[in-house]
């Protein structure tokens, strides 16, 4: 017979303060996203206030002469209202029209609106409903459907419904939507041509073969002719092995350096990026009442001094996460110094630990400052993350000394300046005379993560 006894157990844990939760946040913010939170903490906190404003203009740089093609608005409150004859009025109206703003369709909201115009009940509606809720940008599954569905009210529905759902979204436009990858995608799309010619599904796996151009041993492969090789290869193309990617928003993103380096008088020059950072302060009146008598105002003097206590530990957050910054960029400057004298292609390996190493740190504090933010050199603007590279794999000890990331610039500039369509294994002699020793499937993969195509393709 067990018997229960009461024990004691004794272990440390870490306690995690919100002041500290705080400042690790704060390390992951890029410079944009840290002046939002500044904002947001000004407005929650009356005991912080902005001192000085580098990223303000004055009045007369904000107030700037409208130009007539932006008076988009009618001067009367009656659209129809014609001063000046009907094709005035029309003319306005169309400024107005073609000046307003505009939301492009996502993906769901399109598929969605397709499956609201299908007959079908609520149950099959609301799974289709959540699995055009879990695409990707691509049209394919976020989250596996056998997990999808457990947290659904009133259970999981039956395997075959989900198949049904599934069926139901991938019919829709674009076609092959709600599938796992751009195999299962191209089949689907194949299994909705009217005129799919019979046999074409066996020359997804021979997709490579045919890419290159290989169609008499693709065909050889398939049991078929090297005319309906290329037949199957042609009708293929017409298809889109990405669906999703034709609602995917083109928008433009600006990026803003945290980190300037400058190079003058033979040296670099570090420059933080505080023009986009208020400098932050206490506010005076709050500091009078906290340093003044007690009187019978005890819960107004214990709200401004709680205030003023999490100022001062928001300003030492930013205080520190700026030194860090600038203490992580000295450090990669003095590693990459070759980058930043000759450019990408001499960029050597680096890891955070090594630079955690030089810093005394911790590896995730250096992660944490270099994700998201941006370095600007001469040579452009790179993410921060950009300047740590593993060594290539390479025999003897000469291959740590060239960086994954250097070499795969290496192997843009010699694809770029090829007067003939060089192949994997030319690229890979090209690079070893330079003393970069590379397998020729190591420099088809680099290749690929470059987005270049192969010599057949180029």
């Amino acid at each position: 017979m067990q018997l229960q006894r009461p024990s004691f157990i004794q272990e440390q844990r870490l306690r995690m303060s919100p002041q500290i939760y705080q400042s690790i946040k704060l390390l992951e913010l890029p410079v944009v996203d840290l002046r939002e939170k500044i904002e947001e903490e000004i407005e929650r906190n009356p005991a912080l206030e902005v001192l000085e404003d580098h990223s303000t203009v004055s009045l007369d740089e904000a107030v700037k002469p409208a130009k007539e093609e932006d008076d988009y608005f009618e001067p009367v409150s009656d659209p129809g209202f014609v001063r000046r004859g009907g094709d005035e009025a029309s003319d306005e109206q169309r400024r107005f029209i073609e000046g307003a703003l505009s939301r492009p369709e996502t993906l769901q909201e399109h598929l969605l609106w397709q499956l609201h115009l299908e007959p079908v009940d609520d149950a099959l509606r609301l799974i289709s409903e959540t699995l055009i809720q879990n695409l990707d940008e691509d049209g394919f599954h976020k989250e596996p459907v056998d997990l999808l569905f457990r947290e659904l009210p009133g259970g999981s529905p039956a395997p075959l419904r989900i198949a049904e759902g599934m069926r139901l979204v991938q019919s829709l436009d674009p076609a092959g939507t709600c599938t796992a990858n751009y195999r299962e995608s191209l089949n689907v799309q194949i299994g909705l041509l009217p005129d799919a010619p019979e046999g074409i599904e066996g020359a997804l796996d021979h997709l490579e073969l045919l890419e290159r151009g290989r169609f008499a041993e693709a065909a050889r492969r398939m049991g078929r002719t090297e005319g309906e090789a290329r037949l199957f290869f042609d009708r293929i193309r017409e298809l889109s092995p990405f669906p999703g990617r034709s609602f995917a928003p083109a928008e433009v993103r600006f990026v803003v350096p945290d980190i300037q380096v400058v190079k003058k008088e033979g040296d670099f020059v570090i420059r933080l990026n505080d023009e986009e950072i208020p400098v932050l302060g206490l506010n005076p009146f709050f500091m009078k009442i906290a340093e003044g008598p007690k009187r019978g105002g005890g819960v107004a003097r214990d709200f401004v001094r709680e205030n003023i206590r999490e100022a001062r530990w928001f300003i030492q957050s930013v205080n520190q996460r700026n030194h860090t910054l600038l203490r992580v960029a000295r450090a990669i400057v003095e590693f990459q110094r070759s980058f930043f004298m000759k450019g990408p292609r001499a960029l050597t390996p680096l890891t955070l630990r090594d630079i955690a190493k030089e810093l005394g740190v911790h590896e995730t504090t250096v992660s944490r400052i270099a994700n998201g933010k941006y370095m600007q050199t001469e040579w452009g603007i790179f993410e921060i993350r950009y300047f740590f590279s593993n060594s290539i794999s390479g025999t003897g000890s000469a291959g740590s000394r060239f960086s994954k990331a250097g070499v795969k610039e290496l192997i843009r500039e010699l694809i770029a300046a090829e007067g003939r369509h060089c192949s994997d294994q030319q690229i890979a002699g090209l690079l070893a005379a330079r003393g970069v020793s590379l397998a020729r499937r190591t420099v088809a993969k680099y290749r690929r993560e470059l987005d270049l195509g192969s010599s057949y393709t180029r």
